[in-house]
């Protein structure tokens, strides 16, 4: 609708793990039409108490042996860069727990917007498994000690407390989780793609770069951001006192 797509983990009997047929399901679903100019933004909600559990342990027994548990981490590797290089902003939208892989599916989206009851944990080292990998998205969302005493307790830390440490964008009550996720899609699906996608990959390219390479990459992307179409409208309409009028033409 209106350029949104909603993803929608719906396995709640199995607390929506990332089985491999889950995680293939999500790529499949994250990359269907993503260079289309109608999706605008893509929202990953879930049914049920636990927005996800992770990986589904049943798949990581001696029994599956190495080559399925490689399978198993690299497609989950995948879905989770997947994310972060699509064109579109995507937006995790939770509604009570998530661990290990599944708080990693929410710190690798773009935005994160949670009800005050959700709870975020990797707990991998509970069971003798330690979140190496939802490591990655985890340290790279929050500050280095947050990541590493949830990284070593397995304890869980509260929608309040992730929001302090920079773990989600906005926390709100239950029932206004569905009305404040979709505002902040509505408003992104209103502006012109080819620059919100270019203002995202630009985003992330400069990340881990210096200050004067961050610069130099970035003045680059706002010239080229000015050769847009939309760029032009943009600053037409607005010198011009109207609304602009967004083609989406990428060039």
């Amino acid at each position: 609708m209106d350029g949104i797509r909603n993803i929608i983990l719906s396995n709640p009997k199995k607390r929506n793990a990332l089985s491999l047929a889950m995680l293939k399901s999500l790529q499949s679903d994250i990359l269907h039409d993503a260079d289309s100019n109608d999706l605008k933004v893509i929202i990953i909600s879930a049914e049920g108490p636990v927005f996800s559990s992770g990986h589904d342990l049943k798949e990581l027994t001696e029994e599956q042996g190495r080559d399925y548990h490689a399978e198993v981490f690299q497609t989950c590797s995948k879905v989770m860069m997947l994310i972060r290089n699509h064109p579109v902003p995507v937006i995790a939208m939770v509604n009570g727990l998530a661990t290990a892989a599944g708080c990693q599916l929410v710190a690798s989206c773009d935005i994160a917007v949670a009800s005050d009851k959700s709870s975020f944990a990797t707990p991998g080292v509970n069971i003798g498994l330690f979140c190496s990998t939802p490591g990655v998205a985890l340290a790279r969302a929050v500050p280095r000690k947050v990541a590493l005493e949830m990284l070593f307790t397995g304890e869980p830390i509260s929608a309040q407390q992730a929001l302090l440490h920079g773990l989600l964008s906005k926390v709100v009550p239950e029932a206004e989780l569905q009305e404040e996720t979709m505002r902040i899609a509505r408003k992104i699906a209103s502006l012109s793609r080819p620059v919100v996608s270019l203002g995202k990959a630009t985003f992330y390219k400069q990340l881990p770069q210096d200050l004067g390479t961050a610069y130099y990459l970035t003045s680059q992307a706002m010239v080229d951001n000015l050769a847009l179409r939309d760029g032009q409208e943009g600053i037409t309409a607005f010198l011009q006192k109207r609304k602009p009028i967004w083609s989406h033409e990428p060039v």
